[in-house]
Order: C-alpha cells, then structure tokens, then sequence
C-alpha cells in the first residue's frame, strides 16, 4: 500500500532525550573506523544516533514496516559540533513523498538540539519503502 500524501509536512514528537558519553562515542567511532580516545573529535555521523530513533518513531506511529524500508540517502548540516555530556533529542519531519516504479521515496528532515533546546545539527535523509510483495 502506498504511503499517504498527507504526511508531507508532518512533524512528530522530539525523541527521548539522548545523552552523549564517551563509551557511546567510542563505540560508535570502531563501528564506523573512526579515531577512538580521549582527544578524537566525536564523529560528524554521530547525530544518526538520535535521527534513527526518530525514525523508529515515525515508522512505528504511521504503522511502516521496517523490513520495507531501505535508506537512501544522508545528509548533516552543523551548527556546531556534538560533544561528549551533551544531551540530544531529534524532532523528524516528513519534507517529500514521491512514487517511482511501486515505491514510495520519502524525504524526511530532523533537527537535533541540546538540553537547552538550541540547534546543534539538521539532516536529512531519504527512506524508500519498498512496494509490493516483500
């Protein structure tokens, strides 16, 4: 079934509060091979963290399968970079839907601010939910 139009403009509720500590940051950074320790800057794909989770939200609330969806694409825009301490949450929005041979190719934006709710980033990414049978 096809993804409604109505949800392009849609946001959806900030996720859970994400805190940012150095063993998350490690474990991110061997995930991806990037520098590890003490002085290494956290990685600049690390906002994905929190953008996933939003994204499990708004797949979960429109009732999306997981298992259809193949991510396309990502983008991050900073206005500074993440720090270890800070305290992250991630506010999704629907900015696209298009549909090319049975798939629905949906534009999502998320801005992701700290505890104070200043903007640290926005990204945007682009999700294919996979038409037909599965």
């Amino acid at each position: 079934m096809p993804i409604d139009s109505t949800l392009v403009g849609k946001s959806f509720p900030a996720t859970t509060p994400y805190q940012v500590t150095a063993e998350a940051v490690a474990g991110f950074a061997g995930a991806v091979g990037a520098a590890t320790g003490d002085d290494a800057p956290v990685p600049p794909t690390f906002p994905i963290v929190v953008t996933f989770a939003a994204m499990l939200d708004f797949l979960d609330t429109e009732q999306i399968e997981l298992s259809r969806i193949v991510h396309g694409d990502q983008k991050f825009h900073y206005e500074r970079a993440v720090r270890i301490g800070d305290v992250l949450t991630a506010t999704m929005s629907v900015t696209g839907l298009r549909q090319i041979g049975g798939n629905d190719i949906i534009a999502t934006a998320s801005e992701i601010t700290d505890a104070d709710g200043v903007l640290v980033c926005t990204t945007s990414a682009t999700l294919v939910h996979r038409g037909g049978a599965a």
